[in-house]
């Protein structure tokens, strides 16, 4: 690993080297362009066309994984990963296919027999792949009915609680709340408390 010290002074010799090349190169050499390190600037790549982007092989790509193991699809990775070494070669390949008048589903049949299902952005629904297409909506479902039939229960239960609670006798004028677990008062002790709270009113 290169420390951010020795890294900075290396470049600020890179930056003093060059201004004194291009004053020793003097006015009549023109250096605009010049590229000293052609590596430095990464891998070459080939010039886009209209083609390389066109809608057929666009959606073709679109179907099948990049085997860089990126998890993107070819057209993806390819216009977004300018690292990546494989899109570019499967672009490639679909190209020639298409050049050899190879339809949209004869090309991915052409990639599945080279690199096998797992190319595939989503696997063909047949045989044990039809399960990765049911079972997460019986899953869903199942999760679903469950949900559904606790949150009932529960509702019967309250209701059947509310039913069976005793009723509360009516407060008497004066009373502003009861004790909640308070046993219940007789007509004389509500009596007196009331007569008391009015004095302590007054």
């Amino acid at each position: 690993m290169t420390r951010r010290r020795a890294f900075l002074a290396g470049f600020g010799g890179a930056l003093v080297a060059g201004g004194l090349r291009a004053q020793q190169a003097g006015p009549d050499q023109d250096q605009t362009g010049a590229l000293r390190d052609p590596g430095a600037a990464g891998r070459p790549h080939e010039r886009i066309s209209e083609r390389d982007n066109a809608e057929f092989i666009t959606a073709v790509e679109k179907r099948m994984h990049c085997t860089c193991g990126c998890g993107l699809d070819i057209y993806t990775c390819r216009t977004t990963d300018f690292t990546c070494s494989f899109s570019p070669v499967l672009h490639q390949e679909v190209l020639a296919l298409n050049d050899e008048g190879k339809s949209a589903d004869d090309i991915v049949t052409a990639f599945v027999a080279k690199y096998g299902e797992k190319v595939l952005m989503a696997p063909k629904p047949v045989g044990f792949n039809i399960a990765g297409y049911v079972v997460p909506g019986l899953v869903i479902l199942l999760v679903g009915g469950i949900m559904f039939a606790i949150l009932k229960r529960r509702t019967r239960v309250l209701a059947a609680a509310q039913a069976e609670a005793p009723v509360a006798p009516p407060m008497p004028a004066g009373a502003s709340h009861a004790v909640v677990g308070a046993p219940p008062a007789s007509q004389a002790e509500l009596e007196r408390l009331t007569r008391e709270m009015q004095e302590f009113d007054q």
